[in-house]
């Protein structure tokens, strides 16, 4: 069996989170849904849990970061192709979100990102191991 991700992650309101994430065409899973969380599916081994800020409490004795303040994690998602991060990048930003950077390309590596509605950075990525620079 392979080992599957959970990241979770605080929001201050769940349905207008779940409603950003669905117009960047994530789906969700509804046996781990209810008023305080919802479980975003990212791939059959990937998943985001989103938690309405005082369920995530219940987890930590540590106070919540403000995301839109500091950064308590980078997210990166992985992309097909140049196109399809430009794509995500846009639908975040047609769903509320912002960009804070510009894209950035290595060659072997194209990246842009978004910060969602709760200030958590994503970053999406494509690499072109074609191009990969040769290690000596």
């Amino acid at each position: 069996m392979s080992t599957k991700i959970f990241v979770n992650l605080p929001v201050k309101d769940l349905d207008r989170t779940v409603a950003f994430f669905t117009a960047l065409g994530f789906r969700f899973n509804p046996q781990f849904t209810n008023e305080k969380a919802t479980c975003m599916i990212i791939s059959e081994e990937a998943f985001v849990m989103l938690l309405v800020e005082p369920f995530f409490k219940g987890f930590t004795p540590r106070p919540i970061a403000d995301a839109t303040k500091t950064t308590e994690v980078l997210l990166c998602l992985s992309a097909d192709s140049r196109d399809e991060v430009d794509q995500m990048v846009a639908k975040a930003l047609a769903a509320g979100g912002k960009t804070p950077n510009p894209p950035q390309d290595h060659g072997f590596m194209y990246q842009h990102g978004f910060e969602d509605l709760d200030g958590h950075l994503w970053e999406v990525a494509y690499m072109d191991m074609n191009a990969f620079p040769a290690t000596p």
